[in-house]
């Protein structure tokens, strides 16, 4: 069980610095670029939102694989 939780940590991180990297890329700041539109809003705002979100679902995520986690050490 230790792998597998230890597996999905090292998941997480990596997971998270492609999310942060990919922040930073053409890929979510694209220059002088609108479209497309999402529900108003503006490509890079509606990707950027993605992005947050995808980095919150990980950090609740992390949070319950993490290697030094009280449950885990109790298990």
């Amino acid at each position: 069980m230790k792998i597998k939780k230890k597996t999905l940590w090292l998941l997480c991180c990596i997971s998270a610095s492609i999310i942060v990297i990919l922040g930073f890329t053409v890929l979510a700041i694209p220059a002088n670029t609108f479209e497309p539109q999402l529900f108003g809003l503006p490509y890079a705002l509606w990707v950027s939102i993605l992005l947050s979100v995808l980095l919150v679902v990980l950090t609740i995520l992390g949070t319950l694989v993490h290697p030094g986690n009280r449950q885990t050490e109790e298990e």
